[in-house]
């Protein structure tokens, strides 16, 4: 019998590459419960508002939202507990330096399955400006125009 092959998408922060330039990314995992496990297997997390902090040489994910598991008993989670995140210490260490410049963060950009574990892409973010955002929906708006008129052109040509 063949085994049902699980999606690895889990959850996307379309908000974060709107309101943020990401410089790079970062793959860490994340220490969860049982409870938590099961939740996301049934696609209850929300990413949309999650970032991470360095503090104390450990990286922390903040306002994750993973839903209380609806079989859980008294030993279920908090829904947006922070949560530890794993990565090597000289990572922790080159993103700690590159988040003390101003207006710099670690935001969530996706959650997916890794080899049958969690995994969380983080971006190192530097927030954009209403200016910013201004010039990107003009870029988008002016290339639609240009795949417009280059379609036209070749339906008639």
């Amino acid at each position: 019998m063949a085994q049902k092959k699980e999606d690895p998408h889990i959850a996307t922060n379309r908000t974060s590459r709107r309101d943020y330039h990401i410089l790079e990314s970062v793959e860490a995992g994340i220490v969860l419960k049982g409870t938590e496990v099961k939740s996301i297997r049934a696609g209850k997390v929300n990413i949309n508002d999650a970032f991470a902090r360095v503090e104390q040489g450990q990286a922390i994910l903040y306002q994750c939202d993973i839903a209380a598991y609806d079989k859980g008993n008294i030993h279920n989670h908090e829904p947006r507990q922070s949560r530890k995140l794993l990565l090597h210490k000289s990572e922790i260490i080159r993103l700690a330096g590159m988040l003390s410049q101003k207006n710099r963060t670690l935001a969530a950009l996706e959650m997916y399955w890794k080899n049958g574990h969690v995994k969380i892409r983080l971006g190192l973010a530097e927030g954009k400006t209403h200016d910013d955002r201004r010039e990107d929906i003009k870029s988008k708006a002016a290339k639609k125009e240009m795949d417009r008129a280059l379609k036209n052109r070749l339906k008639m040509g």
